[in-house]
């Protein structure tokens, strides 16, 4: 197996599946744009679409729409989905990956 620019020429695969990664750009930043979102994951803004579509369906996230524009909210406090996973909070997950400066963060936290 061969790496290149830190990742394998074998079959491509990641430890964050597209949802969670979209997860963790809204937490960096409620305001963020579904292009900046699909940008930065790596997929097309339409499977951004469907993404935020079940995040919210499932509770994860929340939406408010401001003018043109949407600001979204984690529920940090849903609980994870995977059987082996229970009694584990979405804000955990997003804890191991310890946001450097997120928008609006509480600096003092």
């Amino acid at each position: 197996m061969s790496v290149v620019d830190g990742q394998s020429s074998e079959k491509p695969w990641r430890f964050v599946t597209s949802h969670g990664q979209v997860l963790l750009c809204i937490a960096h930043d409620p305001d963020t744009r579904l292009r900046d979102i699909a940008a930065t994951v790596g997929i097309t803004e339409r499977a951004v679409q469907r993404i935020v579509a079940d995040l919210v369906g499932a509770g994860f996230v929340g939406s408010e729409r401001l003018g043109r524009r949407n600001r979204y909210e984690v529920n940090r406090d849903a609980p994870m989905r995977h059987p082996s996973q229970t009694g584990h909070a979405i804000g955990e997950f997003l804890d191991l990956f310890e946001l450097e400066n997120p928008v609006g963060a509480n600096p003092a936290r």
